[in-house]
């Protein structure tokens, strides 16, 4: 058993940043984090379900209007819909082919 504070705080630290470490290294996992926060309140951002937003399209059905080749650059560069409510987006290069990464995962 633990005894000491400090141990305890140096392990929970020390699992933190390995869980940080994997995040980073998988950018699909950073994408769809970044979806969730970002998107997930209209969008449906996963292989299934439904968009809690009625006529807010499954992120999922992307590839039949984007070509997601180039899709990572329109993050970059910003995106907007003629939608009001939607507001603009736009994610650094890291950010937008994280997402770009994410989303050519769960294309149907």
């Amino acid at each position: 058993m633990l005894k000491s504070p400090m141990m305890k705080f140096l392990l929970i630290a020390a699992g933190l940043m390995l869980s940080s470490a994997a995040w980073a290294q998988d950018p699909a996992l950073r994408g769809r984090d970044l979806l969730d926060d970002n998107c997930a309140r209209c969008h449906a951002i996963d292989k299934n379900g439904a968009s809690p937003r009625e006529g807010a399209p499954a992120f999922r059905t992307l590839s039949r209007s984007f070509d997601m080749d180039e899709f990572a650059t329109r993050l970059q560069g910003g995106l907007m819909s003629g939608h009001p409510d939607m507001p603009e987006f736009k994610f650094n290069e890291d950010d937008a082919r994280a997402v770009a990464t994410y989303l050519r995962s769960i294309q149907e």
